[in-house]
Formats: C-alpha cells, structure tokens, sequence
C-alpha cells in the first residue's frame, strides 16, 4: 500500500487485514520504514524492492495524492494558474505513480494474478469535465490515467493476467477532501471507501486492465 498515511490508504490496510487473504500487508509512504517519498525517486525504488524481499506482490494499490496544500489550491479560474503549484500538483499525482509503475513492474509476478491499482478521480475525467475549473488537479490526474492505461499494455505482455487499473473512490470523507467537501453529507467514511474499491478488484478480470472504474465498478469515461 503506497500513500498508507492518508485517509483511504489507513482503510484498505486495515481492510486488508482484517481479510486474512495475504500474508503480508505492507504500508508505506513518506513515514514508513523505509520510507517511500514520491518525490525521491530512490526512495520509490528502495522502499518497493524492501516490499518485494517480504513476498510476491500480487496486490499494489497507490492511494498518495495531492490536492491542496501551501501554496497548491484548486483554481476556480484561469487566472490562477500558477506554475510552480501545477508542477507540484503533476510530480506527486503523475509523475509520481510513473516512477512507482516503473520500479515495480520487474518485481511483479509473471504468472497468476496480480493486480495494481492508483486511486484518480473522476474529475479527471476529460469526457466528464462539465463544470470546469481545478486545472492542476484535473490535468495531473487525466494524466495518471494515461499512465496507468499505457502500462497496462506493457504489463499484460509481461503477464496477461496482470490487471492495471484506475479507481475512482468518490466522495470520502478524508483530509484530502475536508477542505473542499466540508460536511458533505454525500462524503462516506474511508471504511466503506476501501470495502467499495477492494470488492471493485476483485471482481474485475485481467480482460479489465487499463479501465478506469468508480467505486461500484461502473466504468468511467477518459
């Protein structure tokens, strides 16, 4: 579990757990040991291979993402587009993911099912796109989709039974989120959050990989 700290990432480690389905469940993230920063590149490729010495990677799922922060809030307009906020924006929602899909891709498995899934957002989507705005966010994460897609072609050579995919979880009631929901009450708890995406997995055969889901499996369009 890559992003372990956040609000969903915490769930699905402890809904992960809690199934008794794998043997290990490894979190990590900018607090971890070792500790995986997605703007340290090293970092991403120490802390996955730490991850691969522990067992077969047959599930990778990366909840890290970046929304808002100093100096980094969703543009209403235009005119406040501001570089060096986007260039963040993309470093940890695009390039970030690349640099994770490229150090694992050698330590994936071969054979059998194994699964990697990035947490993106609907307002990625460009066919989605009614209300405008948020371009930094919008553009970095119709950016992590192409990602995704794009190694989801080369992994399925690797292992036609690798599934590669781009979740959408909804509206979840997160740090991420607080700021720009408030007390929506459409927000659900991350509990529910990671129960919706794991069941989404699960479902989804290798037929799936590089599709872009919401989290009751519908697809979602580019």
């Amino acid at each position: 579990m890559i992003g372990a700290s956040g609000g969903i990432g915490a769930a699905l480690i402890d809904a992960l757990k809690t199934s008794g389905r794998y043997d290990q469940v490894v979190g990590l993230g900018r607090g971890s040991s070792p500790s995986l920063d997605l703007l340290d590149p090293a970092s991403v490729a120490n802390a996955l291979h730490y991850a691969a010495e522990m067992g077969e990677l047959r599930l990778v799922l990366h909840a890290a993402g970046v929304l808002h922060g100093p100096g980094l809030t969703p543009e209403k307009s235009l005119s406040r587009i501001d570089p060096e906020a986007m260039a963040l924006a993309f470093a940890v929602n695009a390039t970030g993911p690349a640099l994770v899909m490229k150090h694992l891709a050698p330590l994936l498995p071969r054979r059998g099912r194994c699964v990697f899934a990035a947490l993106s957002a609907r307002v990625g989507s460009i066919g989605d796109n009614r209300l405008g705005g948020w371009y930094a966010y919008r553009a970095s994460k119709a950016a992590l989709n192409q990602l995704v897609h794009t190694a989801a072609i080369e992994l399925a050579r690797r292992n036609p039974e690798a599934l590669c995919v781009a979740l959408h979880p909804g509206t979840v009631a997160t740090g991420l989120s607080a700021p720009i929901v408030g007390d929506d009450a459409r927000a659900q708890p991350p509990e529910m959050a990671a129960r919706k995406l794991l069941a989404v997995l699960d479902a989804l055969p290798a037929s799936a990989t590089g599709g872009f889901f919401d989290a009751e499996g519908q697809v979602v369009p580019w």
